[in-house]
């Protein structure tokens, strides 16, 4: 794998990365490793009753992620989070097990299904995540990005919009370099 790319599906900021990563993917020839970061986890299981059902709707796509994962599944993978991320982020809907089940359906991944329910797969998720942080972090959340042989991770990039293949493609040839240089640590502004 070219890249990693750890991610909670529930983070609408996590979403337009992913998006921007597909068109760097497609347009330099990468091949992208998907992997579960789980807020539920950052967060130390303390959700706020609003979000209870799309982060659990959200934790159980994180165990088909790892499932598919495990199997070197990651272009199923790239696209149930394709099919997810279209029905809740693009839509504007929070994440639900009704939208969860509607995206397997359109990915084709329905023989996979059966995860999502089978909790052994929660042990994969928690070392995924243990996995990012430990290479972004601390005081990181979704998503954290990888590449091979490089030591540290990062958080990010966040992303505010899509941006079209020319941007795209600046963002890539610009983090990459500051991703390989173990005195490069941080760049950020404040959100609007």
């Amino acid at each position: 794998m070219d890249v990693t790319f750890f991610f909670d599906p529930a983070c609408p900021w996590t979403w337009r990365t992913s998006r921007w990563l597909e068109t760097v993917a497609r347009e330099r020839g990468l091949s992208v490793e998907w992997r579960a970061f789980s807020l539920t986890i950052l967060n130390g299981g303390e959700t706020p009753p609003e979000f209870a059902e799309a982060m659990a709707a959200s934790g159980r796509a994180l165990r088909l992620v790892e499932a598919l994962r495990a199997e070197g599944r990651h272009s199923d993978v790239g696209r149930f989070y394709a099919e997810l991320g279209t029905r809740t982020h693009d839509a504007g809907n929070p994440p639900s097990d009704k939208l969860v089940a509607a995206a397997v359906e359109a990915a084709g991944l329905e023989s996979a299904a059966p995860a999502l329910d089978d909790e052994r797969w929660d042990e994969q998720v928690r070392e995924s995540h243990a996995t990012a942080y430990a290479s972004a972090g601390p005081d990181i959340g979704s998503p954290v990005l990888t590449v091979p042989g490089v030591d540290r991770g990062l958080h990010g990039p966040i992303i505010t919009e899509v941006p079209g293949t020319d941007d795209a493609l600046t963002i890539w040839d610009s983090l990459l370099p500051l991703l390989r240089l173990d005195a490069f640590h941080e760049i950020k502004r404040g959100r609007r």
